[in-house]
């Protein structure tokens, strides 16, 4: 029996398909994007706006659609991660190797596993202090804090409503208020 050879970083740079992520080792292709997806893409980033537009403390680089390298074997492309400008005075660039403050995966019909699962271990072992879970279809937001070694749940919500869920105060970013019902519904 042949022994299972690990994919790396360079195996995911040498991929002919952009839309190709590394994965626990295995290269995995990510799913076509769909409306509703960008939808709350787009309306997240707009709602962290001032915090991006902060230098200094209290500042963030947040990216869409990044890559962030934990170690040979675990580069994925996350929907939105985020940095604090304090630890991270230069906005990263190219492939990120710098572990983030925050990271925001939007669920995917035949890849929730992934999201909801396997990020999950990664950057809980990884220790990224924040981890979001939008889905679209659900219209729900969980958001986990690392609490030593372990992610809690600190805010959980099921949006049916847009004019039920405005002004979140959610971590990291509860210094500000989130608008919910504008990510979900872009109202």
């Amino acid at each position: 029996m042949e022994a299972l050879q690990l994919k790396t970083v360079a195996d995911l740079l040498n991929a002919t398909d952009e839309r190709t992520e590394l994965v626990n080792g295995e290269l995995i292709k990510r799913p076509m994007a769909r409306a509703e997806h960008a939808m709350v893409q787009s309306g997240l980033s707009d709602e962290v706006q001032p915090f991006k537009r902060k230098s200094g403390v209290g500042g963030w680089w947040i990216m869409t659609e990044i890559s962030v390298r934990y170690h040979e074997h675990h580069c994925p492309t996350h929907d939105l991660a985020g940095w604090r400008k304090e630890r991270a005075p230069a906005r990263p660039s190219g492939i990120v190797a710098l572990l983030p403050d925050w990271v925001c995966e939007i669920t995917s019909p035949g890849h929730e596993r992934k999201d909801l699962f396997t990020n999950f271990m990664a950057l809980q072992r990884h220790q990224v202090p924040y981890y979001w879970v939008i889905s679209p279809e659900d219209h729900t937001l969980i958001a986990y804090q690392l609490v030593g070694e372990h992610y809690h749940v600190v805010f959980s919500a099921e949006c049916g409503q847009p004019e039920h869920f405005r002004g979140m105060r959610i971590p990291p970013f509860a210094a500000g208020e989130i608008d919910l019902g504008y990510v979900f519904w872009g109202e």
